[in-house]
């Protein structure tokens, strides 16, 4: 979907199903706007009675409303309608008094919808322009073949009597529908029923549509939630489904909340459909050809040796240069420009927050080559993105120190980064910080490990086992801290280094 018209991206993305908020989906197309509306025009029909005694249409489906697509005239209908809504509801989808056919959709799925001019000008200006404007059409019948035919119907009811009857299966069309006629009261009211039905599965999805409809908010909530839950969306069937430029968006902020190996493997699926929706062979020439300026948003300096070695070395999609110097970038000082960004995706959205640990500093800690290590578990997902350190007992000095979380059941290392900090000689924490956010699991074991380098510094006590952290939305995350054995510098529950985790929900 790189390229194609308006139309083209609304057809491909009819088909999405979202899940509705209260489990009910559409339910089956009117059946009451069926080519035979036309020969109704043409002859009349016997049903003027049962028409006339008919009940008020319910605004329960606009599937389940009676048809009303009569040629002739019902006697006194008006005196079953005691106020103006039930007369034009009564007049939806309806031959009475009409002046005006729309024949809508195309091929087999086309339909003949009659209408009224007067109620569809008071309701759009765009009508209004149709009907009564300078260029107005002198034809009482009006061919829509980029519409469909169940979300022009949504759109007439809305405009006859102000009821919505939207679904997961029609929201798309009926949001484009209500753009095209710039009825704006039920373009808000598709927007929000988006929103309402929000989630990973579609995130992608309905960031194509609110950027192909110009609905900011909308887009806005859908980076959120990219943000927040990026391996999530990226895995969902739809992602390979987008546009290139939403795409190019995407890979292009510094907030999505996983390792750059998976953002590569996510790429490549969407370049091989690509590939096949553009019908070229799916080869690396042709899938680097498609990324375009995507390629190069992915941020190659950012992954370990191995991930590198093990994917993007191999793929293809690099040319022999390209790898020789990203290899170059992660043995050799100082780093060569590879081409790519190195740029850390750690400006997370939200509030930071800290967990510390310790009530109390004392004086000093030395360091001799091992590392302080610290066991904890979380109540919920967080991702963390450094720790806060004690500096130097002496004055200003500078640490080098190297980060590691650590899953402690498989001892898979989740996240670790080689840095510096500088100290002005207090006993404050100072901030040592990952490339990217490493997502912590709830209720999973990980070690925190910090192996410093430098001069003796501050230590805390009077540790504590149990941390509550309150969040600025309500909630609370619950740290659980334990001792870590193994090659430990001597950091433990009670006192030791590693005093603050820095952290997002």
């Amino acid at each position: 979907m790189a390229s194609g018209s308006k139309n083209d991206v609304v057809n491909r993305l009819s088909n999405v199903k979202i899940a509705d908020a209260d489990g009910d989906g559409d339910e089956e197309p009117p059946q009451n706007m069926l080519p035979s509306n036309q020969q109704a025009r043409q002859s009349g029909h016997d049903e003027e009675m049962a028409h006339s005694i008919d009940p008020m249409p319910s605004s329960s489906a606009i599937e389940n409303l009676p048809t009303h697509n009569t040629g002739g005239r019902l006697h006194n209908w008006q005196a079953t309608k005691t106020t103006v809504k039930e007369r034009l509801s009564f007049l939806f989808n309806n031959e009475i008094l009409s002046d005006v056919h729309f024949i809508v959709g195309k091929d087999a799925n086309q339909q003949i919808i009659p209408a009224h001019k007067f109620v569809l000008s008071v309701g759009s200006a765009v009508f209004d322009a149709m009907f009564n404007g300078v260029l107005a059409t002198k034809s009482d019948e009006v061919e829509l073949p980029d519409v469909e035919p169940a979300a022009f119907l949504h759109l007439l009811k809305f405009l006859y009597s102000d009821e919505v009857r939207i679904g997961p299966e029609s929201v798309m069309t009926t949001l484009y529908t209500a753009k095209k006629y710039a009825v704006a009261a039920l373009e808000e009211h598709c927007v929000d029923f988006l929103k309402s039905n929000l989630g990973t599965d579609n995130a992608f999805l309905l960031l194509t549509q609110a950027r192909l409809f110009d609905e900011p908010q909308l887009a806005a909530l859908c980076l959120e939630m990219i943000d927040k839950n990026t391996a999530d969306a990226l895995n969902a069937e739809g992602f390979t489904d987008i546009d290139q430029d939403t795409l190019n968006a995407v890979l292009e902020r510094d907030t999505l909340r996983i390792r750059e190996a998976k953002i590569f493997s996510a790429v490549l699926r969407w370049s091989e459909a690509e590939c096949i929706r553009r019908q070229l062979p799916v080869t690396p020439t042709n899938q680097r050809t498609v990324l375009g300026r995507a390629f190069h948003a992915i941020r190659f300096p950012l992954m370990s040796v191995e991930e590198f070695a093990m994917g993007p070395a191999q793929s293809g999609l690099l040319d022999d240069r390209e790898i020789v110097q990203v290899f170059l970038y992660f043995t050799v000082n100082p780093k060569p420009n590879v081409g790519f960004l190195d740029t850390p995706r750690c400006c997370m959205t939200g509030k930071e927050l800290t967990v510390n640990r310790f009530s109390q500093t004392e004086s000093r800690w030395g360091y001799s080559g091992t590392t302080d290590r610290i066991r904890f578990t979380v109540d919920q997902r967080i991702f963390v993105v450094g720790f806060g350190l004690y500096g130097s007992y002496f004055g200003p000095s500078e640490y080098e120190v190297h980060l590691q979380i650590i899953h402690l059941a498989t001892k898979k290392v989740c996240g670790s980064n080689t840095t510096t900090f500088c100290c002005d000689g207090t006993d404050d924490t100072f901030r040592a910080m990952f490339k990217e956010p490493v997502e912590i699991l709830p209720n999973t074991s990980y070690i925190a490990s910090a192996k410093l380098k430098g001069t003796d510094s501050y230590y805390g006590s009077k540790g504590v086992r149990r941390a509550t952290v309150d969040c600025n939305n309500g909630e609370k995350v619950v740290f659980q801290f334990s001792y870590a054995a193994g090659n430990n510098n001597g950091t433990s529950v009670e006192d030791g280094q590693i005093p603050a985790i820095i952290f997002y929900i």
